[in-house]
């Protein structure tokens, strides 16, 4: 099992940043992408970005290319997601989640652990 937990989120302007992050505890091993998910009230979860857990290929959604960068620290076991120019269709519940197969996705049923969710709320 993957133990997953968000912090980071609130309350912000629009062009304003947040820095998001998520620490991962028991079986990390077991990972191999981590990945940054996002759902607004009445809309499915949505794809925001991933990282390989042991190297550097990244991945983004359209939406927010250029605006949020994922990284992460292996020895603290943590992924973060760096908020920059936000908007107000940024809004939503921010979910880490982990995934243990080697190939990347950006579908929400390939993953495996999720953590609870940080709000995030850019107001205009």
């Amino acid at each position: 099992q993957v133990q997953l937990v968000e912090s980071g989120g609130g309350l912000v302007q629009a062009g304003g940043s947040l820095r998001l992050s998520c620490a991962a505890s028991g079986r990390t091993f077991d990972i191999y992408y981590m990945g940054w998910f996002r759902q607004a009230p009445g809309k499915e979860r949505e794809f925001v970005a991933s990282i390989r857990w042991s190297g550097l290929r990244l991945y983004y959604a359209d939406s927010v290319k250029g605006r949020f960068t994922i990284s992460r620290d292996n020895a603290k076991n943590a992924v973060y997601l760096q908020l920059n120019s936000l908007k107000p269709e940024d809004t939503a519940v921010y979910y880490c989640a982990a995934r243990g197969a080697t190939k990347v996705s950006a579908l929400s049923d390939d993953y495996d652990y999720w953590g609870q969710g940080t709000q995030v709320t850019v107001s205009s």
